[in-house]
């Protein structure tokens, strides 16, 4: 019984994926066909719109063409809805008013108003007028020809045709709501995508760039008191530019690729080592120290595995820190420190100097969501905390904690 129920379910599957693939166009062919031909079935023939209850006449060619047009139009009903609405109404009124029998092809009249109310894209205010003015012709002329219907009668039918209309008016206002809604869906993803762009290009950039600078400063001051010492600052200078395009490598990677592709990418460069995590905090200290910036690097607690955008932003918030000191206080001690927790990183880069931070002299380079700035929303979309500035002995400081899982953001 448990197998036989999955197959069925595949056996409606199956047509409903192939209806939903189809065009609008053909779908309301086949909707005005099937009306079509219920049209002519006699046991529905009591379902549909009547207000003339004009004798009965017998059906005849001219009738069958009334019907017709009343259910034909309606393959048209999304691309034309205006003009669907006016050929249906107007057979409907004149089969109304010549008395022919009542069809299951009359329905045609309520789906004409609501694609007319669901599709109509311009002139809808005299479109409505345009409709209400007939159907008050149309009401007069069954009332000369002597219909038994009253004042209230005409008023209900046109209520009921006028909530037709207001559902495909409805259903239209809900479609631009949710596309709207699409769109800015849209704008605000690629607005996070472009400022996640420039964060990381800000942080491998400006890291390497500024170790170069350094470093290539450093190997000029020595180019002629000490010559050994600035071949080994250019080399040094050489290793800062092949890392820098091994991290610019591994960033386009993954911004050129999507969704799973993406994560599958940056999981095989961590795996690889290309990808830059809190394995490869040493390198960056070791990178400092080499461009002449005393750095003491240590770590606390057990290291453990944790996921690619935890151990990418931990490495973003030490370099962030690292090219700040050699940026604002080159040659001052600086140190390095990581916490290992079970819920959490703890994250400390820590610098001597005047009481004055050089942190809080570049307002401007945080603007924009670079720097500090950017690191802190970088921090905060993992449910983090970063704090940096001044220490009260002097120097600055930056800290950061960042929890293991990032579903479960910390408390303040």
């Amino acid at each position: 019984m448990s197998r036989q129920v999955p197959r069925r379910l595949a056996l409606f599957r199956a047509p409903l994926g192939w209806w939903e693939d189809r065009g609008a166009s053909l779908k309301d062919g086949i909707l005005a066909l099937v009306l079509t031909v219920l049209a002519f079935v006699p046991t529905l023939s009591k379902i549909g719109g009547q207000i003339g209850d004009l004798h009965e006449r017998p059906a005849n060619v001219l009738s069958v063409g009334l019907v017709l047009a009343q259910t034909l139009p309606l393959a048209a009903r999304r691309r034309w809805p205006a003009a669907t609405l006016g050929v249906v109404a107007g057979a409907f009124a004149v089969h109304q008013a010549l008395g022919f029998p009542t069809t299951f092809g009359s329905v045609g009249l309520y789906l004409a108003l609501y694609s007319a109310g669901a599709h109509q894209v311009r002139f809808r205010q005299g479109l409505i007028a345009v409709v209400s003015l007939g159907y008050a012709v149309l009401a007069v002329v069954l009332h000369i020809l002597g219909s038994p219907q009253g004042i209230p009668d005409y008023l209900t039918f046109y209520l009921a045709l006028g909530a037709v209309w207001l559902v495909g008016r409805t259903v239209r206002v809900w479609r631009a709501e949710q596309a709207e809604q699409r769109r800015l869906a849209a704008e605000v993803a690629m607005a996070a995508e472009r400022a996640r762009i420039a964060r990381e290009l800000h942080d491998v950039v400006t890291h390497h760039v500024t170790s170069m600078v350094v470093q290539a400063d450093a190997a000029q001051f020595v180019l002629t008191s000490a010559p050994e010492r600035a071949g080994e600052g250019m080399s040094a200078v050489s290793d800062t530019g092949r890392r820098a395009l091994t991290e610019l490598r591994y960033l386009l990677g993954v911004l050129e690729a999507t969704g799973e592709s993406a994560s599958a990418d940056a999981e095989r460069a961590e795996r690889t080592g290309r990808a830059p995590t809190l394995g490869r905090v040493a390198d960056l200290v070791e990178q400092a120290r080499r461009s002449g910036q005393p750095v003491e690097f240590g770590e606390r607690g057990e290291r453990r595995p944790r996921g690619v955008d935890v151990e990418l932003t931990a490495y973003r918030v030490v370099q962030e820190g690292l090219t700040n000191a050699m940026k604002y206080a080159a040659g001052k001690p600086t140190s390095v420190l990581l916490r290992h927790g079970e819920e959490h990183i703890g994250i400390e880069v820590t610098t001597e100097g005047p009481v004055a931070a050089p942190l809080s002299r570049k307002p401007a380079a945080d603007k924009g969501g670079r720097g500090l700035a950017g690191l802190r929303t970088r921090v905060g979309m993992l449910g983090g905390q970063l704090r940096a500035g001044p220490r009260p002995e002097g120097g600055f400081e930056v800290r950061a904690t960042i929890p293991s899982n990032p579903s479960e953001p910390l408390q303040e």
